[in-house]
């Protein structure tokens, strides 16, 4: 961790900073490079595992209704020639995100904070006219546990992350803190800031609470609230519901950019494909702090109700959320 610790030394002398410092209260460690990355994590949600079309753990529950289909694929070799293979499909855990009220705190590096300027410092929600509002950054991280405990290694369709890496810090993006910018930044939201657009949503809430969120709603977040806009202040409810609409958001953000990929379906067993509307159904998530779920998932949008009970202690520590992604990957029959 010490390696990590002096990149961020660097980067925060490269900006025009001072030394960054030790974290203030409520910037805690979460523990990811340590015991956590074992305990914390739920291994039984990567399952359902196909292999050509067959659970090898006997039942097919819990695979998205997008995945790929045919268990047979062909895709080009290294001569450039179109190989035949077949099908390996899987949910993998692949990313981490934070959301922290510091500006720069980095709990999933060991507590350890970037001297960000405290302008835009976060809360848990200051009680206005009976509305909870939130504002809280975020840090994506690559997680690609898989590839960094040399797990599962026959997988060749790799994003090439290969390490625990820091992909994007909200402090730098600003268009997070400012709803305006955020919502002129993305256009179609617009085109969904209306009540029947809002009300369709209710639809969407009931089927991603039942495991299926709805695809072709990309302006819903389930029963977590509006999609839109892509900023970091919510109004939906408690923190453990704004948090997960903060997630939902950091996601559908990095899609619209380009920067997040599908990775489900036929036309993603090749390799993964720019999407810039987000498919949820490909996404599911664990608590891996402060208390984890290390039993079960849940999917994009899937009420709290369900399993956010005594996922979050306000004041305590900020939530990190583990992101599992599913795959459907051509395995080349002959091993190139």
């Amino acid at each position: 961790m010490r390696w990590i610790k002096a990149i961020f030394l660097g980067l925060a002398f490269w900006l025009g900073m001072s030394t960054p410092t030790l974290a203030a209260p409520g910037c805690s460690d979460a523990g990811v490079l340590g015991p956590n990355m074992i305990s914390n994590v739920c291994w039984s949600c990567m399952f359902p595992l196909r292999v050509a079309g067959i659970p090898l753990n006997g039942s097919n529950s819990g695979a998205p209704s997008g995945h790929a289909s045919s268990p047979l694929c062909f895709c080009e070799g290294s001569l450039g020639i179109p190989t035949p293979g077949v099908v390996i499909s899987m949910w993998e855990p692949a990313r981490l995100v934070e959301l922290q009220r510091v500006p720069g705190c980095m709990s999933s590096l060991g507590g350890i904070r970037l001297p960000f300027d405290r302008k835009f410092q976060g809360s848990h929600g200051d009680s206005t006219n009976e509305v909870e509002k939130q504002f809280m950054h975020y840090h994506y991280f690559a997680f690609p546990l898989f590839a960094m405990l040399d797990l599962f290694s026959i997988m060749p369709c790799s994003d090439n992350y290969l390490d625990f890496d820091l992909m994007f810090v909200s402090e730098l993006d600003p268009t997070w803190n400012n709803d305006t910018l955020g919502s002129f930044t993305y256009p179609e939201s617009a085109a969904v800031a209306n009540l029947p657009a809002q009300m369709a949503c209710s639809a969407d809430a009931v089927s991603s609470t039942a495991g299926n969120p709805i695809d072709s709603m990309f302006w819903c977040a389930g029963s977590w609230g509006s999609m839109y806009p892509f900023s970091g202040s919510t109004t939906t409810g408690n923190t453990i519901e704004n948090t997960s609409l903060q997630k939902a958001r950091v996601l559908a953000t990095l899609h619209r950019r380009g920067l997040a990929k599908r990775t489900m379906g036929s036309e993603a067993v090749c390799g993964a494909t720019t999407e810039p509307m987000i498919p949820k159904s490909q996404y599911k998530f664990n608590t891996f702090y402060y208390n984890p779920e290390t039993s079960e998932s849940h999917a994009f949008g899937e009420s709290p109700i369900r399993w956010g009970a005594g996922r979050f202690v306000p004041g305590k520590a900020d939530p990190v959320y583990m992101i599992w992604r599913w795959k459907d990957c051509c395995r080349n029959l002959y091993g190139s």
